[in-house]
């Protein structure tokens, strides 16, 4: 897959272009490797900024270097709705928090694929990571939800 390609993604009222060379979670996290050295890029995806609303503010309680392993709570993000904790779907090393969102976490929302990323990490994916195909059938899931609590 070319680094650029995106899968276009539509269902219900949700549409989206999902980069292609990437991992993603079932908790609709993403993750791109930066370069060889086993550091990578994670962010959130468009679902789940879209689920989290106008966001407020953030911050990382583990420090930079810090072992984190799959699954540990590694911060925090508060959202008009609600605050919810940052997970890591890593196992390796925190290194670094995304600097641009101090000054504009809407970043998060309006380009969560690009300048939008949450946190890099050196280490190894959550072995549950999918491709972008695998993520399309968790947001499929996902919508059903959605669409089921709707219809209820």
């Amino acid at each position: 897959k070319q680094p650029n390609e995106t899968i276009f993604y539509k269902r219900a009222r949700f549409k989206t272009s999902l980069p292609a060379g990437r991992l993603y979670t079932a908790s609709h996290f993403w993750m791109e490797a930066q370069d060889e050295t086993g550091v990578w890029r994670v962010g959130f995806t468009k679902f789940a900024s879209r689920m989290l609303g106008d966001l407020v503010e953030h911050d990382f309680e583990v420090k930079v270097d810090e072992a984190i392993e799959v699954g540990q709570i590694i911060g925090w993000i508060e959202g008009f709705k609600a605050t919810s904790d940052l997970y890591s779907c890593l196992h390796g090393a925190f290194r670094r928090g995304n600097p641009d969102l101090k000054e504009d976490l809407d970043l998060l929302r309006a380009d969560p694929y690009r300048q939008g990323w949450l946190f890099e990490a050196e280490g190894s994916p959550d072995d549950d990571a999918v491709d972008v195909h695998g993520y399309a059938e968790i947001l499929n899931l996902a919508i059903d939800k959605v669409l089921e609590q709707e219809l209820a």
